[in-house]
């Protein structure tokens, strides 16, 4: 009976926010690791975002029961109710904040709850009414490299802010890419994405764009010296990687195979970004 409730959590999403919080704790640490306040602040994020995985899961059961992926989701099925589920979001978020506030800082949970609310509330509604909802749901999907960093620097600055727009523009091709790979799920849903009401061509414009934005803000990082030299050689790889696949697209003689293929390459940029921001402290 445990399983439906660690899968209301989606603990794919936690994992991937945990791999992006640490790259953002380990660059404010500059080689320095306090591994409490890590497990701390792993700890605190992840049951937050826990807690706001439940709470879209509530808010989504309507659309959830009209897309394949998604219909034998537990608050679909009847196999988790819905008092338990709220109960349930509740004393995750209760329990993340307090870790946050008790052994972080204040600004750290102020920017996680943030997070939970562009999340549960603003993704929420503009999921569901305006072609923008995935540009705002990108607003909580940045926040966790952020947490990571204000965890060790008890402050907001330039770093943090470009770790914020980072993963704002590694998301935007990365769940367009989903999109389309699930584009006939979205539109029986009735969701207004991108693919969906503008078209295919215009989303892979739109994804080659935000690439390219990624790969200038990334490089941000070396050129304001938070990171290192070869912290810009494997951003330019990465990029250049991402942005010649992303341009495959234009001649893709199937759109939903290579939506796969850019939605797996997403994952492996970012894990690989994320991995060399973490050891810049220790690379030339």
């Amino acid at each position: 009976m445990l399983k439906p409730y660690y899968l209301l959590a989606k603990p794919g999403i936690i994992r991937g926010n945990a791999i992006t919080a640490t790259a953002g704790f380990f660059l404010a640490s500059k080689g320095n690791i306090d591994f409490s306040l890590y497990i701390a602040m792993l700890g605190g994020l992840s049951l937050t975002i826990a807690s706001a995985c439940v709470f879209n899961n509530y808010i989504d059961r309507d659309i959830d029961s009209k897309m394949a992926r998604t219909k034998k989701r537990a608050l679909v099925s009847g196999t988790i109710s819905v008092t338990s589920a709220l109960i349930y979001a509740l004393i995750l978020g209760i329990i993340g904040a307090a870790l946050l506030a008790l052994f972080i800082n204040l600004i750290t949970l102020a920017i996680a709850l943030i997070g939970l609310f562009f999340y549960v509330v603003a993704y929420g509604y503009f999921k569901r009414h305006s072609v923008y909802g995935t540009l705002v749901g990108s607003i909580s999907g940045a926040v966790p490299p952020v947490v990571g960093y204000t965890s060790v620097s008890g402050s907001i600055d330039l770093a943090a802010a470009i770790l914020f727009l980072i993963l704002v523009m590694w998301q935007m091709p990365h769940f367009f890419a989903i999109a389309i790979y699930r584009f006939k799920d979205y539109r029986t849903a009735g969701i207004p994405v991108l693919p969906v009401k503008k078209g295919l061509l215009n989303t892979k414009i739109n994804m080659f764009v935000y690439i390219v934005a990624f790969i200038f803000t990334c490089l941000a990082l070396g050129i304001f010296g938070y990171t290192g030299f070869t912290y810009l050689l494997v951003v330019l790889a990465l990029g250049f990687f991402w942005l010649r696949l992303g341009l495959q697209g234009f001649g893709a003689a199937d759109d939903r195979a290579w939506a796969k293929k850019m939605f797996k390459s997403s994952l492996l940029v970012i894990t690989l970004l994320s991995l060399t921001i973490s050891l810049d402290a220790w690379l030339p």
